[in-house]
């Protein structure tokens, strides 16, 4: 299966009810008549300001629908900003695409964040269709001969196959399904690594499809924060230390795999399959899958295929972050972090990008792998597996104007700003971010949604509480990483969630088995994340100390909880 076939990107891939259906919901709620369209006015609106992005949380927790949930939210909010009254109703309805979307498509840097997405995904698409993906983890694969070594192996292609989630589920689950079959490895378990692996590398890795997305978000979020001035991908980059969740489910894996423990139902599968390889839950046969293995020609499933785009577009990005860096400073000695400050990081992206692309393409077509036509079938299909993110984007652009216009964040600060410490919001940002992810399935539509009206409300909660300038850079990164975190959390718990699913499909495992054997995993740190790591860390802990004791008490609780299993060897 090609990466690039999987529709409707980043999205629940089950719907409780149809977006038609959605949608009328939406017209009964605000009726329109007709009136000409006006300009907005920039205003504070007091509650008003709040109820846009309120009701785009609560519509996605309602129908599991995020495009619709940001719709209303935009046009909610264009209502309030078109003057409150029975004509602004059609009024904002006008300005969502004529003045909101159109704002954020015309902005150059936003510009800048889809051109790289889109030619991330369109990258993807050649080197998955040209075998190169497969043959990394097949050249991998060779050296497992027992469950342990096929597990950790599981894990290590999930880490190096670290630019899209989506292929990683795919290629992975798919390719090592055979291998972890033979060595006596539960679906539920080849499922389990393969989900905790994808979207947390994904999340947190230097360039990804993931990157251009939350960079985006990140960037309107700060756009109008008055005396800030770090660029949005130097944000991104600080907020990895910060993203605990998303860490410490890798080095959770790591320990599973390392260790041969499990707990609870998924030590149950376990035992039952080393005792009966036939005696596991399976993904129901007949539904027109077909493994990647089967799909690409051995000869043609060379590692190189995808290493070499991969390592021009590294060696791009980075080789751009200096150049523009350096040309920024003018001549000025500085620290790598000063010249990585100053660097035009979208500028940067797309040099890569488009080389990563170019390169992928003329060694598909060179080598003979693939003809002219289906490299560019293979192009736009990753391509088009990224739309549905881009429309998601651009709503959550235009819904971060809504709420900066209405000064949504100072009236958030004025009601919790009294009462709620700083320090702990992170931590309730990351159980909001989670529930919403769980409830929705899409973690990428709770980043839309939350991270616009998060990091403005967490500076300036730090401004109103006096907080010194280096506390607000420590208190902004882990908010913004709590977001990302609790995203992906909730995208963990949820059974409803697009790589939930797919990875009960590339595994070939009942999907209700894997939802059930991976729960109280993705339970287990997330609270040690958040008790362990986050908490302490509001309150001025260093991050990496926060971050040892939690992969400590994590280790601690697999040793007492956790029941060894056999290591068979066929």
């Amino acid at each position: 299966m090609n990466p690039a076939r999987i529709s409707h990107r980043r999205t629940s891939c089950v719907r409780q009810l149809p977006a038609a259906r959605s949608m009328l919901l939406l017209l009964l709620l605000l009726p329109a008549v007709v009136t000409a369209a006006t300009e907005p006015v920039n205003t504070h609106a007091g509650i008003w300001s709040v109820l846009p992005p309120l009701l785009a949380i609560l519509l996605a927790l309602l129908f599991r629908q995020v495009v619709p949930a940001l719709f209303a939210g935009v046009w909610l909010g264009a209502w309030v900003l078109a003057g409150q009254d029975f004509g602004a109703v059609f009024t904002g309805l006008l300005q969502v695409l004529q003045v909101y979307v159109l704002n954020a498509l015309s902005d150059r840097d936003h510009a800048a964040i889809m051109l790289f997405s889109l030619m991330i995904g369109g990258m993807v698409g050649i080197i998955s269709a040209n075998g190169g993906m497969q043959g990394i983890v097949r050249r991998v694969s060779n050296w497992a001969g027992d469950a342990r070594r096929a597990a950790f192996t599981t894990w290590a292609m999930g880490l190096a196959i670290f630019f899209d989630d989506y292929a990683n589920t795919l290629v992975v689950g798919n390719t090592m399904r055979p291998l972890t079959d033979r060595v006596r490895i539960s679906r539920a378990k080849l499922a389990y690594i393969v989900d905790s692996t994808a979207a947390p590398v994904a999340s947190v890795a230097l360039i990804t499809t993931w990157v251009g997305y939350e960079v985006g978000l990140i960037q309107d979020a700060v756009a109008n924060i008055d005396g800030f001035n770090q660029q949005a991908y130097l944000v991104f980059l600080n907020t990895i230390p910060y993203s605990f969740y998303p860490l410490l489910a890798l080095f959770f894996v790591l320990l599973i795999t390392l260790g041969n423990r499990d707990f609870g139902p998924m030590l149950e599968a376990e035992r039952r399959v080393r005792a009966d390889p036939a005696d596991q839950p399976r993904a129901a046969s007949g539904n027109g899958h077909h493994d990647i293995e089967d799909s690409i020609p051995a000869t043609r499933a060379k590692a190189r295929n995808a290493l070499l785009p991969i390592l021009v577009l590294i060696v791009a990005v980075l080789g751009g972050l200096w150049h523009t860096g350096v040309n920024a400073l003018d001549g000025q000695t500085g620290s790598l972090r000063n010249i990585v400050g100053a660097a035009d990081s979208y500028q940067a992206l797309l040099w890569g990008s488009m080389l990563g692309v170019l390169v992928a393409a003329v060694m598909t077509i060179f080598s003979g792998l693939l003809n002219m036509e289906d490299t560019v079938k293979a192009w736009f299909g990753g391509v088009q597996n990224m739309l549905f993110a881009m429309v998601i984007l651009l709503l959550a652009w235009s819904l971060g104007e809504i709420t900066q216009l209405l000064g949504t964040a100072a009236y958030l600060v004025a009601l919790i700003g009294t009462w709620l410490p700083v320090q702990l919001l992170p931590a309730l940002v990351f159980v909001i971010a989670a529930l919403t992810a769980f409830a929705t399935g899409s973690s990428w539509g709770v980043m839309g949604i939350l991270l616009p009206l998060v990091v403005p409300t967490a500076w300036t909660m730090l401004d109103m509480q006096s907080m010194t300038e280096q506390q607000h850079w420590h208190i902004l990164y882990t908010a913004t990483a709590a977001v990302l975190g609790g995203a992906v959390w909730g995208d963990h718990c949820s059974p409803i969630s697009d790589t939930t699913i797919m990875s009960s499909m590339a595994s070939h495992c009942d999907h209700i088995e894997h939802v059930r054997t991976q729960l109280p995993y993705a339970l287990l740190v997330g609270v040690v994340a958040m008790l362990v790591a986050m908490i302490p860390v509001g309150y001025g802990m260093p991050w990496w100390l926060g971050m040892l004791l939690a992969a400590l008490s994590l280790f601690i609780i697999l040793r007492w909880l956790g029941k060894p299993v056999i290591n068979y060897r066929p």
